[in-house]
């Protein structure tokens, strides 16, 4: 008897102790996952600039020894920052997660809505409206959320980013924290959506004045400027100036006080990157990400590339620059993490939020279809016609997103056919020589649409959030002028772009079938063996990790 008790008693500690570890490992993860947005990355910088990257810089690392997701592409427009980020991250749409663009039109307000906005909070390390920010205009979880509830809330979670939506955003609802780039101060700030104070690294970290060493050093190109021949000369007339008209080409001084702000012009250089890693190292390492055996989400946008395409184009010395230079600061990020967390126990995507048009003056330069258009053209003529027809009102009331807002309250009180003036507007509209389709959203399914098209533009819509009518410009053209460049269209030039993975589980490798950027949350989710984000309509990209 008693040797029986003894055997039961063996048995039951046994499996008591198996219990207990089973709970403190139930699943296989990486140590961290690092998601990195690129902000204006153009599929084709992959392979345009391929030769000059760094062997061991990120670019390289991550397609020969990662896997490439060559043909992914954004399904729905408008394809703007705030969508592209939320989309990554929620792997969902704008139709259902509610991020219908960078702004908004409120109706029942009459006001814009910033997509990241939010009164009810304040600055963190800043006094100014920059820091009235959070991510309660997200109306579905992100996959960081979806971690940190997977853990019961011990994952730690951190956004990281120059644009205060480049690191909400991505970061979720229930992240540790977000920090973002005050261009008055040249200091990272948050809000009290987060935290009450900035922990004591951070302020540590904005002391030591990094943006003023940048501005003391200036930008001057990598490599000798002859040998940059992906890109046109130096100074070519469809080039913005921003750092003074009278700096027409590198090297460039660097000063303050240009744009309005202290420290604005740094976002339109490569030291904006350089910036961005610094402060995602100091995360990692003073967050402690990565060092338990319970996963970590750190979220990574790198701004500037926007700001330069912007500015210069895509087919600028100064956008090449800036490619070869993020290489190189990825590449430094990744022999970090190789140390602090460990070469495999880490893993990372890297994608775009969208990619740009040809400059405007470079498409008329070399006879391409497109060029610039103002957008005054299409409210001042739509304002004009509804007028001619129905008598002096206002009745274009906002327009953002390639999208018009339309007075429902002046319709209903001089009642009127709302369809009538949805049409007599897109009549007009279609008038226009760069205008390729306007169409009422209301009307979507009776639109003669190809179907992909169709289905883009019904992912965009937001019922409560999005315009009346839709506008489309024929391919190549871009709301603005002649300098820069712009985004917004389902082209390809704006919705082709990169989808790289490395590190933990990743098989190396490429596909050339077509995916998505809604795509990447759920292919997390399963690797990571967690729920998918609640607005999730996404598939998982099994050659991944298969």
């Amino acid at each position: 008897m008693r040797t029986l008790s003894l055997l039961l008693l063996i048995l039951i500690s046994h499996f008591s102790f198996s219990q207990v570890k089973t709970a403190k490992n139930p699943v296989s993860r990486p140590k961290l996952v690092v998601g990195i947005v690129v902000d204006q990355m153009r599929w084709d910088y992959l392979y345009r600039y391929y030769d000059r990257y760094a062997a061991d810089g990120g670019f390289k690392r991550m397609i020969n020894r990662g896997f490439s997701c060559e043909n992914t592409f954004i399904n729905y427009i408008p394809t703007v920052t705030a969508c592209g980020h939320t989309c990554l991250f929620t792997g969902s749409v704008p139709a259902i997660h509610g991020i219908a663009g960078n702004d908004w039109y409120d109706r029942t307000t009459g006001k814009f809505v910033y997509c990241a906005g939010d009164s009810t909070v304040n600055g963190v390390g800043t006094t100014r409206d920059a820091g009235k920010m959070s991510p309660r205009n997200m109306i579905v979880t992100s996959i960081a959320d979806e971690l940190k509830l997977a853990t019961n809330f011990r994952s730690k979670v951190v956004g990281v980013a120059f644009k205060d939506r480049g690191a909400i955003l991505p970061a979720g609802h229930i992240a540790n924290a977000a920090y973002w780039y005050d261009p008055e101060t040249g200091n990272f700030i948050s809000s009290t959506y987060y935290m009450q104070n900035l922990p004591q690294w951070v302020t540590e970290f904005n002391s030591r004045k990094y943006p003023d060493q940048y501005f003391k050093k200036g930008w001057n190109t990598l490599y000798p400027i002859e040998t940059y021949t992906q890109s046109t000369r130096d100074d070519m007339p469809w080039e913005g100036k921003p750092f003074g008209q009278d700096q027409k080409a590198f090297p460039y001084k660097l000063e303050k006080f240009i744009g309005g702000t202290s420290y604005g012009t740094l976002t339109a250089t490569p030291f904006g990157n350089t910036l961005t890693k610094q402060m995602a190292m100091a995360a990692v390492d003073n967050e402690q990400l990565g060092k338990d055996s319970i996963a970590d989400f750190l979220t990574v946008s790198f701004s500037s590339p926007d700001y330069i395409g912007h500015t210069f184009g895509p087919n600028s010395i100064e956008s090449e620059d800036g490619y070869l230079r993020l290489d190189k600061e990825l590449g430094e990020l990744f022999s970090f993490l190789d140390k602090k967390v460990g070469a495999g126990q880490y893993l990372v995507f890297l994608s775009a939020d969208h990619g740009a048009a040809h400059s405007g003056g470079f498409s008329m330069e070399y006879n391409l279809p497109g060029g610039g258009f103002r957008y005054e053209r299409i409210e001042n003529g739509v304002d004009s016609v509804l007028q001619k027809k129905y008598g002096n009102y206002k009745f274009l009331v906002a327009s953002d997103n390639y999208q018009l807002y339309i007075s429902h309250h002046l319709i209903d009180s001089l009642r009127l056919d709302k369809k009538e003036v949805f049409k007599t507007a897109t009549d007009f509209l279609l008038t226009l020589p760069e205008v390729e389709r306007a169409f009422a959203y209301e009307d979507l399914q009776n639109v003669p649409l190809p179907e992909f098209i169709a289905k883009q533009a019904a992912n965009g819509y937001n019922a409560k959030r999005s315009g009346d009518i839709q506008i489309m410009l024929k391919p190549g053209y871009m709301h603005g002028g002649y300098t820069g460049t712009s985004h917004g269209s389902w082209n390809p030039y704006d919705s082709h772009i990169p989808l790289l993975w490395y590190g933990w589980n990743v098989k190396p490798g490429k596909t050339n079938r077509e995916t998505h950027m809604t795509d990447v949350a759920p292919t997390i989710a399963a690797m990571l063996r967690i729920q998918m984000p609640s607005g999730c309509v996404g598939e998982v990209i099994e050659e991944v990790f298969k």
